[in-house]
């Protein structure tokens, strides 16, 4: 059997304070669909800190979304609860860390003696090729001063991630595989919230 190939991953550091943590991996994680969500599509917009981003108006999607950013967020919350006073964003630029991943797969028949059980159909198995990583740090301003800071923190993140993500999906194309399908939705996907880093968990699409 063939060794794969590791598909492309892309990091963007994502920084918030509590009240607009969010809005904020709502907007990111919509840009990446934007761009990455084949079937036909009636665009729509997100309003986050001082930027229009665009957005994608499909339930099942926004529900998974909701849901995983709420389990993040959940997990700030009970970690913040845990730590001593000034070890959770002490300074207004501390914080919890935590992962959300977006894993992007193709559906490809299964080879034969693949001893391995795919998470597809019958003789098909699903092949990530393109993985977007968030490192999400979540700050608890406490002062005005620090929420000054933090909010311009968090604009000029917002931009940086922006344009990082607009730069790698006009350069980086060729590893889009093609599409073989008339299905809605020809690459399925999975939104992961703190993943495994090894490989076969990116591959399996761990939760």
């Amino acid at each position: 059997m063939e060794p794969r190939k590791t598909p492309p991953e892309y990091f963007l550091e994502i920084f918030a304070d509590t009240t607009t943590v969010r809005d904020v991996l709502k907007g990111v994680l919509n840009l990446i669909f934007f761009h990455r969500y084949f079937p036909s599509i009636r665009p729509v917009t997100f309003e986050v800190l001082d930027f229009t981003l665009p957005a994608i108006n499909d339930a099942d999607l926004e529900t998974l979304i909701d849901s995983r950013v709420s389990a993040l967020v959940r997990q700030h919350l009970s970690s913040a609860a845990g730590a001593q006073d000034g070890q959770v964003g002490g300074g207004g630029g501390g914080g919890v860390r935590g992962r959300i991943a977006v894993e992007f797969y193709e559906k490809k028949r299964r080879r034969s003696g693949l001893w391995f059980g795919g998470l597809a159909g019958k003789g098909e198995e699903e092949v990530c090729w393109e993985i977007w990583t968030l490192d999400v740090t979540i700050a608890t301003p406490r002062t005005d001063s620090e929420r000054a800071k933090v909010r311009k923190a968090m604009t000029n993140m917002l931009q940086k991630a922006a344009m990082k993500i607009l730069t790698v999906v006009n350069k980086d194309k060729d590893h889009i595989p093609p599409i073989t399908t008339s299905e809605s939705n020809p690459f399925p996907y999975r939104i992961v919230v703190n993943p495994r880093t090894d490989a076969w968990g990116h591959r399996m699409g761990l939760f």
